[in-house]
């Protein structure tokens, strides 16, 4: 049955008001009694916690204790109300979300039979093609917080002090469920042995290692790199899946454009030509093109768009993009 520090643990954050915690201990009590082989009990806990959470206006996030001290440095909490529909993705990686998302939804059925969902997850590809965003729709899902792990407030000069810090974060997993967001993972992932690699780094590598690892919480770890070539080879094998984000293709490309601008054109419009006027672009270039578009229409009070207009817009976000690339070293 239920252990004493689930019941302790219920109770004080009932007392606090933290419904997040309180629904998160109670998931933990579901698998807890999965595992003992109350398969009944458990499955009546997770839907009890379902419907409770259903009792909510769909509208108000839910509210959790939010980090006082040193944790206040260290983890910045939001709200997320994306959904994978708001994403353009190539369909590999689309059912890998969805295979995610679904396996967390029926955690306490998987957790009953000794099964884990995906729960630790690794993003790897070019920045500004969906990593952080992924994260966001993870949240609004999932109905969870998306919680941004601060490498600024995390990552110091002082001997010890990281690894530290980043047992606080491991310690609250257990404690708030939630999206764990660690973005520009190599800062700490980067592989044992560079050139220039220094102790500590070495050692904030092997502590996230044995973290990740020992971790047996309810909430979901997600990295996120643009560089996943220096990232140390033990990482891999320490996460349930690895989701890897490329550059569009010329169908998703159109599909961006038109779904942000078609409902300001006026004339017939080739979205395919502009798709290849934007191949190479990332998907936050295609749609910082299409917003920037809309906007100059707005501001000249336009009453509709041209394909000039577009492809003005995209040549000069590839301008830019060039222009960034040739300044890096």
């Amino acid at each position: 049955m239920a252990s004493a520090n689930h019941i302790k643990a219920l109770l004080k954050s009932h007392l606090d008001g933290d419904d997040s915690r309180f629904y998160s201990v109670a998931m933990q009590l579901a698998a807890h009694e999965a595992k003992l082989g109350h398969g009944k009990l458990a499955e009546e806990l997770r839907t009890l916690v379902d419907k409770a959470k259903h009792r909510k206006a769909p509208s108000q996030p839910t509210p959790i204790g939010q980090p006082r001290g040193e944790l206040a440095e260290l983890l910045s909490f939001s709200y997320p109300k994306a959904h994978l529909g708001d994403m353009v993705l190539e369909e590999s990686l689309k059912q890998q979300i969805q295979r995610i998302i679904r396996e967390q939804r029926h955690a306490a059925r998987l957790l009953e039979h000794g099964l884990s969902p995906r729960r630790k997850l690794l993003l790897v590809g070019p920045p500004g093609n969906g990593k952080t965003m992924t994260g966001s729709v993870l949240a609004g899902e999932l109905g969870l917080p998306l919680i941004q792990v601060r490498l600024d407030g995390l990552i110091t000069k002082f001997m010890g002090e990281t690894s530290s810090k980043l047992r606080q974060v491991f310690d609250t997993t257990s404690q708030t469920r939630g999206i764990y967001f660690f973005d520009e993972f190599d800062a700490i992932g980067s592989q044992r042995g560079l050139a220039n690699e220094v102790g500590e780094t070495r050692r904030i590598l092997n502590s996230f290692l044995q973290m990740i690892e020992q971790d047996q919480s309810h909430s979901l770890i997600v990295a996120a790199t643009n560089h996943p070539e220096i990232l140390d080879r033990a990482l891999f094998r320490r996460f349930d899946d690895i989701l890897i984000y490329g550059l569009p293709d010329i169908s998703h490309v159109a599909d961006v454009l038109k779904s942000r601008l078609s409902w300001m054109t006026k004339d017939v419009i080739s979205w395919a030509q502009l798709a290849e006027a934007a191949d190479g672009l990332s998907y936050a270039e295609i749609v910082r093109a299409a917003d920037e578009t809309l906007k100059n229409a707005l501001i000249e009070e336009s009453d509709f768009i041209s394909e000039n207009d577009i492809i003005n817009m995209i040549n000069e976000r590839r301008q830019m993009s060039h222009q960034f690339a040739s300044r890096k070293v």
